[in-house]
């Protein structure tokens, strides 16, 4: 009979995190106050007027892409890097969009809009779904929310 408590039985982790970061909302949700345990985001939120709030400052879908068009020139960067192509001059920019579900509850879809100068359209999307398939939102969104890469 094997006697082995589960809750304290170590095992490998599945993912093994190469930096972690820490964020706190407090407030009023979106009307409210994000910062980062290191202090160097520090920001209030605020309701877009598209969605009936006052504006004037940020919201999560404006932090969402972002995020998401940093992360995803990264990977542009690396995979150009990788396979000996030049990414010079590249830009990516990232619309995050908030609507209902049809099974209820709100969504997001995101449209990537990938320029690389240096490539013809052809080349460039294919570089861009290497960099879709490397990508931590992309990995993290992927059959979560509709993801439209576009090559400008």
């Amino acid at each position: 009979m094997d006697t082995t408590d589960a809750a304290t039985t170590e095992t490998a982790p599945a993912f093994a995190a190469m930096y972690t970061t820490t964020a706190h909302a407090t407030g009023d949700g979106r009307n409210g106050h994000v910062a980062t345990d290191d202090g160097l985001l520090d920001i209030d939120l605020r309701a877009p007027k598209e969605l009936g709030g006052a504006g004037g400052a940020s919201n999560p879908e404006q932090l969402f892409a972002a995020g998401y068009a940093a992360c995803f020139h990264s990977a542009i960067k690396l995979i150009g890097r990788r396979d000996g192509v030049d990414v010079e001059g590249t830009e990516v920019s990232a619309t995050v969009g908030l609507g209902f579900l049809p099974s209820g509850g709100f969504g997001l879809d995101v449209e990537l809009d990938v320029h690389i100068p240096t490539l013809d359209r052809d080349a460039a999307a294919a570089l861009a779904a290497k960099a879709h398939k490397v990508c931590p939102y992309s990995n993290a969104t992927r059959g979560n929310i509709e993801v439209r890469l576009a090559t400008v």
